[in-house]
């Protein structure tokens, strides 16, 4: 990295419009300093006493920007390189164990660790949770040999190391792994708290799209500041002895994705009865819409026209902006109405 990553850092966020915080910044310096010592340090590295941090644990609370960072962070690294979802590369590691069945677990971890190497330097973790027992029960073997082998590792997650598989069966046997990371990691917290009046401008437009990394991590950064200090809760409603479950409830600020409005079979006995406990909706995923669909469309029709005529301020995401949604046939003059409403909604100043 012949340019400072702080300063490359700044200029990429620059390009994509994004707030630069000063906790960022401090990521960045820490990632500098990770890269340091593991890409470029062979000789200090080598005669250091020091146990070397071959992983960078990354975590914080969701739009904090934990991904966008390390994104970032891996793109610019020149080696081998793998960004996987966690769940999948276990998948392929009990594939590669199932294959090799007649060999010992110890064995099986090495011959897999070693073929690992031969393809990269580095691995990127997004959103690493764990909570499958079988996986529990393998991995301070099998990172305490990746690490071994000189493999990097980096890695988002909402969940500090300590608290990982909390509260899962046989977690004593998961402790060697906590352990382990907690000596081979550079654990950092990625805190942001949002000043309400540099942000409220941003606030007055609530129309996320299309849908890519930068838009999601802005909806998710918009939806902490709304719900900050309100708790989370499963709301049910009773209507006319039809339970509709609302999973994301926030004393009064509702979080949905399309389907979950639009897919079943509701209609607009269903929406009143939703907009009556609703202070705030987030609606996510919205489609494009055509003949396949119309009954979906249909639905988010009626429920705009509920949320609009009780005056509920709304945010939306979706991949298509507002001027080129298309629709059905027959659809099409009561839709316009929508695209309207939608413009107004998005925009309305927030109670």
């Amino acid at each position: 990295m012949s340019q400072n990553l702080e300063e490359k850092f700044k200029l990429y966020c620059n390009s994509k419009n994004l707030e630069i915080n000063q906790n960022q910044i401090e990521v960045i310096k820490n990632l500098q300093n990770y890269h340091k010592k593991n890409f470029k340090s062979f000789f200090i590295n080598f005669f250091s006493r020091e146990i070397s941090k071959k992983s960078f644990y990354l975590f914080g609370d969701v739009g904090v920007g934990k991904t966008m960072i390390l994104d970032f962070f891996f793109n610019f690294i020149d080696k081998k390189k793998q960004r996987l979802h966690f769940n999948e590369f276990m998948i392929n590691f009990h594939d590669y164990v199932h294959k090799r069945k007649n060999k010992n677990e110890e064995n099986v971890i090495n011959l897999f660790v070693k073929d690992l190497k031969s393809k990269v330097n580095l691995i990127y973790f997004d959103e690493f949770q764990v909570t499958n027992i079988v996986d529990a029960m393998i991995l301070g073997k099998l990172f305490e040999q990746i690490f071994r082998e000189n493999i990097k590792i980096i890695l988002t997650s909402n969940t500090k190391i300590s608290e990982l598989y909390k509260d899962g069966l046989q977690r004593d046997q998961f402790k060697p792994f906590i352990k382990i990371m907690k000596e081979r990691s550079i654990e950092h917290e990625l805190i942001i708290k949002d000043d309400y009046r540099k942000t409220k401008e941003n606030l007055d437009q609530r129309y996320f799209s299309p849908l890519t990394k930068e838009s999601n991590f802005r909806i998710n950064k918009f939806f902490r500041i709304i719900t900050k200090d309100k708790k989370i809760s499963i709301k049910n409603l009773n209507i006319k002895g039809r339970i509709f479950e609302i999973k994301n409830f926030y004393e009064g600020i509702l979080r949905f994705d399309f389907s979950e409005l639009c897919d079943q079979n509701l209609g607009a006995e269903d929406y009143l009865e939703i907009v009556k406990i609703s202070k705030f909706i987030v609606i996510e995923k919205i489609p494009q819409f055509n003949e396949v669909n119309s009954n979906q469309q249909q639905r988010f029709i009626t429920l705009i026209d509920i949320i609009y005529d009780k005056n509920i301020p709304i945010a939306v995401t979706s991949n298509t902006s507002l001027n080129q949604f298309t629709s059905s046939k027959s659809l099409d003059k009561p839709f316009k109405r929508t695209i309207s409403r939608l413009y107004e909604l998005t925009s309305k100043k927030k109670n």
